[in-house]
């Protein structure tokens, strides 16, 4: 279902930058550097390393993947989250805290233009405003669990969804249903699913919106935890995809829909 309300977005706190994007006239922010303390993985995805950073993995994998920098905030809420015994209402309110860092930093990467505003007390101030256009999109049923923190920071903005399952005979990737504002061509989409194992889920999600006539430049993935296997394969066909993330880590909590629907 969609949301058909006006597209404003409004968020605070925003740093500037003063680069330009070649193809819109719009500004961009910057996405911060990731710590090099943060979670570590091997390159042949099946186990630790203790020598190769996320900064090692985001140098193989290229620009194309940005995680947010680690603090103790996000690695608790990481463990918790990972942690067998959470008990759901646990699980549920640390998801939510998570998705919502994400989904903040996701707003970071939106294009927006400068604007001056007249305060209360009549001084002018000079701010920035969302570009008009932009939506997202969840792949259900995981997906579906970043809607409310995206709705939370961007009351009005329009959402689709899809719906994609694996095939019970060849166990491929197979596109049940897909309901996207009719001009999404002409939109920059954060396209949303918590967790990115193999990314063959996301890889047929990216070909139906392409079909739709949007180019992987246009699509910011927002994920909680991916492998780099995951990550790899989503770059490697797609490489002007953005890929947004808290950790990249050989083992994903493939757990988190269950957990989060109460469906475990």
């Amino acid at each position: 279902m969609e949301t058909d309300l006006i597209e404003k977005m409004p968020c605070h706190n925003q740093q500037l930058n003063n680069s330009e994007s070649p193809e819109h006239a719009a500004k961009h922010v910057r996405f911060a550097r990731s710590s090099a303390a943060a979670a570590e993985t091997c390159q042949d995805d099946t186990k630790p390393c203790e020598n190769q950073t996320v900064s090692d993995i985001q140098r193989q994998i290229g620009p194309q993947l940005k995680l947010l920098p680690l603090n103790d905030q996000i690695r608790e809420l990481q463990t918790i989250i990972r942690d067998k015994t959470t008990s759901r209402g646990d699980f549920v309110f640390c998801a939510d805290r998570l998705i919502r860092l994400v989904v903040e930093e996701g707003l970071n990467q939106l294009p927006y233009s400068e604007c001056t505003v007249t305060t209360p007390t009549g001084h002018k101030y000079e701010g920035v405003k969302f570009e008009k256009g932009n939506c997202g999109v969840s792949i259900m049923r995981s997906g579906e669990a970043m809607e409310q923190g995206l709705r939370d920071c961007c009351r009005s903005i329009r959402i689709g969804k899809i719906l994609i399952q694996s095939d019970e005979e060849t166990q491929k990737a197979k596109v049940y249903y897909a309901k996207f504002p009719p001009d999404i061509s002409r939109r920059k989409v954060l396209l949303m699913y918590p967790i990115l194992s193999t990314g063959n889920t996301v890889i047929e999600a990216v070909r139906v919106l392409n079909e739709h006539g949007l180019q992987a430049k246009h699509i910011i993935l927002l994920s909680l935890f991916s492998t780099p296997h995951g990550a790899r394969s989503i770059v490697q066909e797609f490489p002007d995809i953005t890929i947004l993330t808290t950790e990249v880590h050989a083992v994903a909590p493939t757990h988190f829909g269950q957990r989060y629907f109460g469906t475990d």
